[in-house]
């Protein structure tokens, strides 16, 4: 039996998590894994594949700013992480602090280095607490048919950054054809290298769009990762402007990374892999997600990078850092929070036809479900066919009994070479296989249009009257919603108001049969509200309620009669709660124990209350009064669903785990 900590009052105070592959009698807040179904599935659940996890970044900091401190909390768990740097980061070659900037002589090679050597800094220190903890450099070639620098932690091997060492855009928005973007849409034929000034890499090389795909698929073969990380594929463009809201190596770094993975996906003989994608610059504009100690710890590695002493820790001529952040090493705000860009659904666990459970999931790509009989053990994954799921699903029970499974699809089709759309499948009969995927297309001509379509996971409830709702935040940040009535196809696309959303709407529907839908804005929470007898959704309308951190739920209120939408609160990420009963707001609703900040939504149902911690493990209280909450032993994936019984999590093995309800 592995270890987890137990917080009582904000203090860590005992042990307890399971992770045999079968499930066994545990105590309240035991952690229960799966076990498999087919022969292949129950060899992987005996002998599950080491956690692994490969990181894909365009610029050195991508990770330290945007990623962290998920990238932390795996230094911390002595995790094997690999991170990949596209390109060189070489910006304009000045490293220097503002104030010198005139006067420093541009030198691309020099400051590709200094980066890099505030990055090796940076990652030694997390690990050893000595930042000049030695790496060894080598080279590595590419099955792009160029090379790449592999640094290996002398103190810890299983921890690896590999510098690619493309040319980088320059610019975060400008037409810049001889970069990342321009390759991928066919402006240029291939993308030369910029090789820092000490790299063992010895001669110059250049892909084509192919050769990056390739050599980032050949990386993922070496390092054979169980989750993957990129940053947001879809950040969307500005309406007004037509500029990427995020910087165009960022999205289309993420985009070269999607396209290797859907091509590992089908390769046989690997572990599954799961992903999360993270918002970058937008984060600007949003409340911070992060608790103080979290985001002090964050910027303390983000010091060290911009090499704030100027002390030559590391000998090389080129410098130990990136000062051009030395005068604002918070970045734009960037320090204070974290954002999953997808993945951030809660709604993926389901009662199944037999009174067990149904449990969904995404790998490879692919629709990963899990089953468990009444008193039985955990089963699965089984995989549907069809690839090119985006990270995060939502389901629904349908009136006569069968499951419906919604997500986003990612393609590389079309005059775009690329393309998101939402997809939905549903089970052929109660208890049954499920049929084949549907496309429901996207909410308006932009969103086909646009080549980074920021549309947002869908969110889907079933009313009284038997009409399935599904809702999403469209490219423009409004609502969008489509509905299916019972026994008819699904009406059109229609535009449902609000303006400036942020994050996935959530949807729920009450004891009476109400629909109710809440979308987070930058200061408040938006909400629409249906009626009894099958009227669609009005509003949006004010809910009162103050700033977020954007990360959302909702399900029937414990107190009976409305709906609870759960959230976190800005600066602390501890969870809180409001109830809601049509358009009014009703009583504060008493939070959880405290002493448990963290980011991303809050799941509750049956009892108990689950979350995200700060360390990145899964912390679940009972919702009465006098509880403690539970830590568990595993890095969670995405996030946790409360549903009959206890809560299910993944975990960044690609495995299921199981919190029972206390008895």
């Amino acid at each position: 039996m592995a270890t987890a900590a137990v917080l009582t009052g904000g203090t860590l105070a005992g042990v307890l998590t399971a992770t045999a592959a079968q499930e066994e009698p545990a105590p309240p807040g035991g952690i229960r894994a799966s076990a498999g179904t087919s022969a292949e599935a129950a060899a992987r659940a005996q002998s599950p594949a080491p956690l692994s996890v490969v990181q894909f970044v365009s610029h050195p900091d991508d990770d330290l700013y945007f990623m962290n401190p998920d990238t932390a909390q795996s230094l911390a768990d002595r995790t094997p992480l690999t991170t990949v740097y596209l390109t060189a980061g070489e910006a304009n070659g000045v490293n220097a602090r503002s104030a010198r900037t005139a006067v420093t002589a541009p030198d691309k090679p020099a400051y590709a280095e200094a980066r890099q050597n505030g990055i090796r800094a940076a990652y030694a220190e997390l690990v050893t607490g000595d930042r000049t903890s030695p790496w060894d450099r080598t080279v590595i070639p590419t099955a792009g048919g160029g090379a790449a620098e592999l640094d290996t932690l002398r103190a810890r091997p299983g921890v690896r950054l590999v510098w690619l060492q493309l040319r980088e855009a320059g610019s975060p928005s400008g037409d810049r054809p001889h970069s990342l973007r321009g390759l991928w849409h066919g402006r240029i034929p291939a993308l030369g290298s910029l090789r820092s000034s000490g790299t063992p890499v010895a001669a110059d090389f250049a892909y084509s769009k192919e050769q990056v795909v390739a050599t980032l698929t050949g990386l993922l073969d070496r390092f054979r990762p169980t989750f993957v990380r990129t940053l947001d594929p879809t950040p969307g463009t500005d309406a007004a402007t037509g500029r990427l809201r995020d910087h165009q190596d960022h999205a289309y770094g993420a985009r070269f990374a999607q396209a290797a993975l859907a091509r590992y996906a089908e390769r046989p003989g690997h572990p599954p892999v799961g992903t999360q994608s993270y918002m970058g610059y937008p984060n600007t504009e949003l409340p911070p997600a992060l608790d103080g100690r979290t985001a002090g710890e964050k910027l303390r590695s983000l010091r060290t990078y911009a090499w704030l002493d100027g002390t030559d820790h590391c000998g090389s001529p080129a410098g130990c850092g990136d000062l051009k952040m030395a005068d604002r090493p918070q970045g734009r705000g960037w320090t204070t929070t974290v954002r999953y860009a997808r993945g951030a659904s809660t709604g993926w666990l389901q009662r199944a036809a037999d009174g067990g459970l149904l449990a969904f999931g995404v790998q490879d790509g692919r629709l990963a479900t899990w089953h468990r009989a009444p008193g039985g053990a955990w089963k699965g994954p089984e995989s549907l066919p069809g690839g090119g799921l985006d990270g995060g699903v939502a389901s629904v029970r349908l009136p006569d009994g069968r499951i419906a499974v919604f997500g986003t699809r990612t393609s590389f089709a079309g005059p775009a070479g690329y393309r998101r759309e939402v997809v939905t499948v549903e089970q052929t009969a109660p208890g049954g296989r499920f049929g084949d995927w549907r496309s429901l297309g996207t909410p308006g001509k932009r969103d086909e249009a646009d080549r980074t379509p920021d549309i947002g996971a869908p969110a889907v409830t079933v009313d009284g009257t038997g009409r399935v709702s599904l809702f999403l935040r469209d490219g423009d940040h409004r609502l969008a919603g489509r509905e299916r009535k019972p026994g008819g196809g699904w009406g059109p696309w229609r535009a449902l108001g609000g303006a400036g959303l942020h994050g996935d709407p959530v949807a729920a529907t009450d004891a009476r049969g109400r629909t109710y839908l809440f979308a987070g804005t930058r200061r408040s929470v938006l909400m629409w509200t249906g009626g009894p007898d099958g009227a669609p959704v009005a509003g949006p309308r004010p809910t009162g309620l103050p700033a977020t951190t954007l990360a959302l739920s909702a399900g029937p209120s414990p107190a009976g009669g409305g709906i609870r939408l759960w959230y976190r609160e800005p600066g602390t990420g501890e969870p809180r709660a409001a109830d809601f009963a049509g358009p009014a707001r009703l009583a504060p609703v008493a939070p959880p124990p405290g002493g448990v900040a963290g980011f991303g939504p809050v799941s509750a149902a049956d009892g108990l209350v689950a979350v995200r911690s700060r360390t990145g493990r899964l912390a679940v209280a009972p919702l009465a009064d006098g509880g403690s909450w539970q830590l568990s032993g595993f890095p969670l994936a995405g996030a946790p669903a409360a549903g009959p019984g206890g809560v299910a999590a993944l975990g960044q093995d690609g495995r299921l785990h199981w919190v029972p309800a206390p008895r």
